[in-house]
């Protein structure tokens, strides 16, 4: 189970995830995405909340990051050590702009 809290400001968007980003969680945080970065400069998504991250979550992420490489920046920010063992062991700590 997951929680997407949206906040727009100006043409940055910031999703904050609470839970566990998976296979049943990742189809929702597309949707969110795809619906929402339209015209959107920055995409922030802060993961202070989230508990677990699997490859559909990390196959999202990297959706998310091929579009905002069109129209501006995706940054992931304070991202636990669970999780960023995750992104380290799949390769994507050097794909992603992460900060702790």
């Amino acid at each position: 189970m997951m929680k997407i809290t949206k906040t727009v400001n100006g043409s940055s968007l910031c999703l904050v995830l609470e839970g566990r980003l998976d296979t049943v969680s990742a189809p929702d945080l597309e949707v969110t995405i795809g619906g929402s970065v339209n015209g959107m400069k920055e995409l922030i998504i802060d993961m202070q909340a989230l508990d677990d991250l699997s490859s559909a979550g990390l196959r999202v992420l990297l959706s998310a990051q091929r579009i905002m490489n069109k129209q501006g920046i995706m940054r992931i920010i304070h991202v636990n050590d669970i999780v960023m063992e995750t992104f380290e062991a799949a390769g994507f700590a050097d794909i992603l702009h992460i900060e702790k």
